[in-house]
């Protein structure tokens, strides 16, 4: 039953807050969304013999079509473009001319998924390093340690499932080997550095660790390292791969903790499930009620715009008109699967969240940088409570990038192949989503899916 209490959503942000303009973060125009999303770099309205009354006209029509479906990143304090406004977005025609950028190829085009290393039996005290410091009230405790086996851990076999989907297209697979951790005969530095090996059947590379500066783990790995380690074992067929691991990461020593990284050029990414473990929220800041696609409530953007410092705009945000608009149309069904503490909710929440984060880090793989022209899941995040904001879909600009990659450069395909692909990926999403449905994220994002493709049938 729903709380008499709980935020109906009645009024959505579809721009960035008024802390975007106070941190000086200034969102490309409408043209310029468009014109991302061409080859050319240019707007494909600016057409030579047509007045700009016309062409501006035209650019209206077509940004407020896509804003229901696509709405402007939220920005609010302490978020990544709040923090570094700069940050320059890439556009269709910057990535496809990008120089490192690695072509998906009939020979290279798999990607490989690597499951959890196990821990060696002379290794068992690297265990209990990967259960967080928290008590069953949530609150931190260095004389607490919560067990993850408590809320089964996501499985391999459904990030491969979900990514199968997401990068449709191209084969995923599990790595086929199994790693794991194993003593490093090398001797602890005389800083106290302490190091473990992470074993191939052919090879073992030195990882390094260290407690989490937060206290909130006692066992941390070196992200770094383990990206060394998968680029020296990275299939000769495969266009990437990304390893999975249960442990915390940090990527330098002034970092309290890293939830993944690629190194897009080399084709490598390591994502952690540590810090995306339900049982954090309450640490974390995270607002339940107002995880994506609820994220885009008003009045929760104006509330922590207020709590940062900012007044928010009193000019109302762009009303939609239409209650079946994809963005509405998430909200209303992810409100229909409210969360609950039993095991499967929770091992169900902390999966959408993993798989987010790996679908973004393999798309820098694919050659795309940040994002920053809409809401996008390959925005940059400052944190967990913006991580769980973003929402799962590439927005137009990236789309594009992925349909030209798999469609164009894999498939050989044309203009309209592009356009059947794109269909053809919304579809398979559809069907991933529907076996999560008792996850919110996925309820929405399956609801805000089926809404995308009445469009395209629309339009």
């Amino acid at each position: 039953m729903t709380s008499p209490n709980a935020c109906v959503h009645g009024e959505l942000s579809y721009r960035p807050s008024a802390c975007a303009e106070e941190s000086g973060f200034v969102r490309p125009d409408a043209g310029r969304r468009i014109a991302a999303t061409t080859k050319s770099g240019r707007n494909p309205f600016k057409v030579k013999g047509t007045g700009d009354r016309t062409v501006q006209n035209a650019i209206n029509t077509a940004a407020s079509r896509l804003t229901p479906t696509f709405p402007g990143p939220l920005v609010v304090p302490d978020d990544a473009l709040a923090l570094d406004p700069k940050d320059p977005p890439q556009s269709f025609r910057s990535w496809l001319y990008e120089g490192h950028r690695n072509k998906p190829t009939k020979r290279k085009k798999t990607l490989y998924v690597a499951a959890v290393p196990k821990v060696s039996a002379k290794m068992t005290h690297m265990t209990p390093c990967k259960d967080p410091r928290v008590g069953s009230n949530g609150n931190f405790s260095k004389k607490a340690k919560f067990s993850q086996a408590s809320v089964p851990s996501p499985k391999v076999e459904d990030v491969i499932d979900y990514l199968g989907a997401f990068y449709h297209g191209m084969p995923v697979k599990p790595f086929p080997e199994q790693l794991q951790y194993v003593p490093w005969t090398e001797r602890s530095s005389a800083g106290g550095q302490k190091y473990v090996g992470l074993a191939t059947s052919n090879n073992c590379t030195r990882i390094r660790m260290r407690p989490s500066p937060d206290g909130l783990y006692t066992g941390q790995l070196n992200l770094e390292d383990i990206l060394d380690a998968a680029i020296e074992m990275l299939p000769d067929e495969a266009y990437s791969i990304i390893i999975l691991v249960d442990h915390d990461l940090y990527e330098d020593e002034d970092d309290d903790f890293c939830c993944g990284r690629a190194y897009g050029g080399s084709r490598v990414a390591v994502v952690s499930t540590a810090r995306y473990h339900p049982v954090l929220d309450d640490l974390e800041g995270i607002d339940h009620a107002h995880m994506w696609p609820a994220s885009h409530c008003k009045s929760y953007v104006d509330e922590l715009c207020r709590k940062g410092g900012v007044e928010p705009d009193a000019q109302p945000d762009w009303v939609n008109p239409e209650l079946s608009s994809p963005l509405r149309a998430a909200i209303y069904a992810a409100s229909l699967a409210p969360l609950s503490s039993t095991p499967e909710a929770q091992t169900g929440l902390w999966f959408s969240r993993l798989v987010r984060t790996v679908s973004h880090e393999l798309g820098h793989c694919l050659g795309m940088g940040h994002c920053n022209y809409y809401a996008c899941v390959m925005q940059s995040t400052a944190g967990m409570a913006e991580d769980v904001r973003q929402p799962p879909y590439l927005c137009p600009v990236c789309l594009s990038k992925i349909s030209h990659a798999v469609a164009g450069e894999l498939q050989a395909g044309d203009k309209a192949r592009k356009e059947a692909y794109i269909w053809e990926r919304y579809e398979a999403l559809v069907t991933v989503c529907d076996k999560w449905k008792h996850v919110g994220l996925f309820t929405g994002y399956g609801a805000w899916l089926q809404a995308r493709l009445e469009n395209l049938v629309i339009t």
